[in-house]
């Protein structure tokens, strides 16, 4: 059971047409949820599924590999970006 400070205080509220709203509460019914839990639920499946398409990289074995040797590869600066590494170090302090 939820405390007083951890109950919900975020809201979404949503302009739609009257056929919409009744669709959406004949599938909360066939599922036995409220139409604010199916609603959430549904929304939230389908934000996992976005951000993780957009966060997800899927390679096929010949990318996969390119991509692997691109990261092992040895790494040549060129002289610009070794006197800006050298600048930085002499101007930042680390902690």
């Amino acid at each position: 059971m939820k405390t007083p400070a951890q109950t919900n205080k975020d809201r979404i509220n949503l302009r739609l047409e009257r056929s919409v709203k009744t669709l959406l509460e004949r599938a909360a019914s066939l599922e036995g949820k409220t139409v604010s839990k199916f609603v959430l639920h549904s929304a939230l499946d389908q934000a996992k599924k976005t951000v993780h398409e957009h966060e997800a990289l899927t390679l096929n074995a010949e990318n996969s590999k390119t991509f692997f040797n691109a990261l092992a590869a040895t790494i040549n600066f060129n002289s610009k970006l070794t006197d800006a590494l050298e600048e930085h170090s002499q101007r930042v302090v680390s902690k």
